[in-house]
């Protein structure tokens, strides 16, 4: 069976409104003729006359009369949907949204990001989750509405992408550790025993990249899949840490944080997001106030963080 022409419910709404060919064609700007084959065929796909010679006028039939109020409503809905969104009610918005990310954003970002939200739409919720991997699947899916990190290869074709803020990695040692004094010289640094972050479990990273490159080789005395877990080592251990120094602010309180010996590229912390959520109202407001808040200066340096001299 053919679908219907749905173009021909607003030719029946108008024409049981005016109750006329000619004065309906000319609300919907179409010559008389082209009405009159429209009417045709609403007829044919009714079953019914429609409308029906009376004196000089027409008149509907049992069925058009029947017609008419559903007809009516079913054009107002779709005129409805095809419009677009109003103008969005933070203070009436109830949702949920759900956010993937490396340990740190929460412990830095997210106090101030559930102030702005519970200030501005207090019927909405965020949900954290962990990010194991740059796996753009659950965007996808529609399980993670947004999520921050660095792009990657990995990372969907389609999926949308806007800049937050530059990183840079820092070295972490507990409060005390012997490279808290003094001037950390890359020997020093490669001298003592790491802690390698891997989601991968791999067994070397860009810090022997880069110490290699010195002709140096560091001990990898450890292997962990997250910022958290490698500075709570630090922080109970001489290992040392090499991690993100604005994602992880929060992170390395009362330990000491120095500047890395070696070059390190620097980090582009990005915003993601599947393009099905691109034009969605709630959407876009939730991605302004990541930004803002992402975009907030950074805490003042802890005493103890020192720079090579």
């Amino acid at each position: 069976m053919s679908r219907p022409d749905l173009n021909l419910l607003v030719t029946l709404d108008v024409l049981l409104a005016e109750g006329s060919v000619a004065q309906a064609a000319r609300r919907l700007k179409l010559s008389p003729s082209a009405m009159s084959r429209a009417l045709a065929r609403l007829r044919t796909a009714t079953g019914d006359p429609l409308l029906v010679r009376a004196g000089r006028g027409l008149v509907p039939t049992p069925r058009a009369v029947e017609l008419g109020a559903e007809v009516g409503r079913l054009v107002k809905e779709a005129e409805a949907v095809l419009r677009p969104a109003e103008r969005l009610d933070l203070a009436r918005l109830d949702r949920s949204f759900t956010l993937r990310n490396s340990d740190g954003f929460v412990e830095n970002f997210g106090p101030a990001l559930l102030a702005r939200v519970a200030e501005e739409a207090p019927g909405v919720q965020l949900r954290f989750v962990p990010k194991p991997d740059k796996d753009s699947g659950p965007m996808r899916k529609g399980a993670v509405d947004l999520e921050t990190g660095v792009v990657g290869g990995s990372t969907g074709p389609e999926v949308r992408a806007q800049a937050l803020f530059r990183d840079r990695f820092v070295g972490v040692v507990r409060a005390g550790h012997p490279l808290s004094e003094g001037r950390i010289t890359a020997a020093r640094f490669a001298a003592g025993r790491h802690i390698l972050i891997s989601r991968r479990g791999l067994d070397r990273g860009p810090v022997d990249d880069a110490l290699e490159l010195a002709g140096l080789t560091r001990k990898v005395a450890t292997v962990v899949g997250g910022f958290a877990e490698a500075l709570a080592l630090a922080r109970g251990s001489d290992l040392i840490a090499t991690v993100p120094e604005r994602y992880t602010g929060t992170l390395r309180d009362g330990l000491f944080t120095f500047t890395l010996p070696v070059k390190l590229a620097a980090l582009t912390i990005s915003l993601l997001w599947h393009p099905r959520l691109e034009a969605d109202p709630a959407h876009r407001w939730l991605r302004g106030l990541v930004k803002e808040v992402c975009r907030l200066p950074s805490p003042p340096l802890h005493r103890d963080e020192k720079t090579m001299a």
